[in-house]
């Protein structure tokens, strides 16, 4: 099963950051397998069901469609004017008629927009945290932090710096961006302290993969 948080406080239910290690778990028959999910973290996926429910009721209707015209015709009724002029255009416009042509690229183009929905993970805002090891029965269990719910910890863990006036942090995958903005002490100095602690803070929210961390810090425009 899958867990997500969505909002959480500094500290609330978050994995120390470098989660300890005992010898009873070397002859254990799934440290192996517990070790590589933990190496190798799966994203989560997301169900896509907006667009799977978009795709079945266009398939529906064109498919009843047709059934219905080729049903009309076989029961002796003149088919639909719609179909008798697409085929008429089909069977007479050339390859390269630019309406063909047009047609053909926005196919291709929904044909690889729904490939890359289903080969892509999404859910880009979760990030996955690191599986417990150690303990029986948490091979299965999987929780994520939402990237908007680690920008407000983080920004609040910036903001308790001395000299910070304001901050403002962007959470990528792969990428934390911090900005802060200092009203008094020398900026080295900010810049170390933040570094410290949003690399502190980071580390104890137990993300599966650390993402690089990129601090910033400016004097306010005066006037």
């Amino acid at each position: 099963m899958s867990a997500h948080t969505g909002r959480q406080r500094p500290g609330d239910g978050v994995l120390p950051s470098e989660p300890a290690t005992t010898d009873s778990s070397a002859g254990h028959p799934d440290a192996g397998a517990m070790s590589a999910a933990r190496a190798s973290p799966r994203r989560f996926w997301s169900a896509r069901r907006v667009p799977a429910v978009i795709v079945a009721l266009l398939s529906l209707a064109a498919v009843g469609l047709l059934l219905y015209d080729v049903v009309s015709v076989r029961a002796g009724r003149p088919g639909m004017g719609w179909r008798r002029r697409l085929a008429d255009e089909l069977a007479t416009r050339p390859l390269d008629d630019g309406w063909m042509i047009v047609g053909a690229a926005v196919a291709m183009a929904l044909g690889l927009c729904l490939v890359l929905l289903a080969v892509t993970p999404g859910l880009r805002r979760l990030l996955p945290m690191r599986q417990p090891t150690g303990t029986r029965g948490t091979g299965e269990v999987r929780a994520g932090l939402d990237r908007r719910a680690v920008a407000l910890i983080l920004r609040d863990r910036a903001v308790r710096v001395s000299g910070v006036e304001s901050a403002r942090v962007d959470v990528g995958r792969r990428k934390i961006k911090a900005r802060a903005q200092v009203h008094f002490r020398d900026l080295d100095e900010v810049r170390a302290d933040l570094d410290a602690a949003l690399g502190e803070a980071v580390a104890t929210l137990g993300l599966a993969r650390r993402p690089s961390l990129t601090v910033h810090v400016r004097r306010p425009k005066k006037g």
